[in-house]
């Protein structure tokens, strides 16, 4: 039996939303994002306390990306990564670990808007840096995904992996911080994985989980007086 422990909007929605397009059985521990992700029985499953942990086989594994390949070798026959020797296999391992280079901007907005709860807190000036990193990893997908001759459908020339799901979920967190305006392939990308009944189920129900409100804008520079 596999067991994902999860907390609905956070890294581990990649994991969830693996596990549903693999179509295997498993089972979910909903864990709260708070403080007791740091109580010692958690702690025996991810030693850091992050989400997601699974447990798999007799075996506990933590850090999200890891997991999704574990998982999609566990399972190959889905078809969802792309094993040693396949042409695809370096550009598959390049774009699922893509994934959590936008999580970092990611993380660092949700800090400033969730977890600094007043505004002397906070600083328009890394809210403005963060977003504008993450319209540069938004410019890497957009470059990837158009090519001189046809746009790509997914990130891999070979067809939809895992690796469109650990960055799409990405994405999905990112544009609680921003858009897509100005990355065309990038959108018709992103709404033709996020179409997709696995990523319904995986996604939570608006205004529950990690992020609360759909959109949080970045606050306004004051000028002294």
């Amino acid at each position: 039996m596999i067991t994902l422990h999860h907390c609905a909007g956070s890294r581990s929605m990649r994991v969830l939303w693996l596990l549903y397009e693999l179509g295997v059985p498993f089972e979910m521990s909903i864990r709260p994002f708070d403080a007791s992700l740091r109580q010692p029985d958690y702690l025996s499953l991810s030693p850091a306390g992050r989400v997601p942990a699974l447990e798999m086989d007799g075996e506990t594994y933590f850090e999200s990306l890891a997991i999704m390949e574990i998982l999609c070798e566990r399972f190959p026959e889905r078809g969802l990564g792309r094993s040693a020797g396949d042409l695809d296999r370096p550009d598959w391992l390049v774009w699922l670990h893509f994934a959590e280079t936008i999580s970092q901007h990611c993380a660092a907005l949700t800090q400033q808007h969730l977890v600094l709860h007043e505004d002397w807190m906070r600083s328009p000036t890394i809210m403005k840096i963060e977003v504008a990193r993450l319209k540069k990893c938004f410019a890497a997908i957009e470059g990837r995904l158009s090519t001189l001759v046809e746009n790509r459908d997914y990130l891999l020339t070979s067809g939809f992996s895992a690796a469109d799901i650990a960055v799409g979920q990405a994405v999905w967190i990112a544009l609680h911080f921003t858009d897509m305006e100005g990355f065309p392939e990038m959108a018709a990308w992103y709404e033709r994985i996020t179409d997709r009944p696995s990523f319904a189920n995986a996604r939570p129900d608006p205004g529950t989980g990690v992020y609360a409100q759909e959109f949080y804008p970045a606050l306004e520079e004051t000028v002294p007086q």
